[in-house]
């Protein structure tokens, strides 16, 4: 579930925000008279330069610390959200308290290669185009060889942002 999505849904069922912090929000139900923790988990993806994914955080629940890995991302994001499973439960088990599962919310932040293998739908040369890229320094971007600048990373960044806009907006 989305962050918006959830606020949304506490908004819809009277939920009020208490307080707001970097890595969870707290809100009040006034139907259970019980406050809700939003806990939020910053992941980041990468590709190693043994050609594997890996996907962590700096959240951790007791001693428990996140990870996962895989030969693509996507095997690395589901050895990740393991790897959150198995923390809430061993410190449930270990009597600490903690959210519920549903109210994690894990945003992930990729580097250029895992995000083009992640989303290996979004053709590299058209998406060079759209960000207004050179292509072939695209495609060396997305494989690892070479990286981009704050300038271009930028660019990158404010292409994914409008094509996720236009997508949001598009109704069939």
């Amino acid at each position: 579930m989305k962050t918006n999505e959830l606020k949304r849904l506490l908004k819809s069922q009277g939920c009020y925000e208490v307080s707001f912090g970097k890595e969870h929000d707290v809100w009040y139900s006034p139907i259970t008279n019980a406050k809700i923790l939003d806990m939020r988990i910053k992941a980041i993806v990468e590709k190693s330069e043994d050609g594997l994914y890996s996907v962590y955080s700096d959240n951790h629940f007791g001693n428990s610390y996140l990870g996962g890995f895989g030969d693509n991302v996507a095997k690395a994001k589901e050895d990740f959200m393991l790897s959150i499973s198995e923390a809430l439960f061993e410190q449930t088990e270990t009597g600490g308290s903690v959210p519920k599962p549903e109210d994690i919310v894990v945003e992930f932040h990729y580097d250029i290669p895992s995000f083009f293998n992640f989303f290996d739908f979004i053709n590299v040369s058209k998406f060079a185009e759209y960000a207004g890229i050179n292509e072939s320094k695209m495609r060396a971007y997305k494989s690892g060889l070479s990286f981009p600048g704050e300038k271009t990373t930028a660019k990158i960044a404010q292409a994914i942002s409008d094509l996720g806009k236009e997508l949001c907006a598009a109704r069939l």
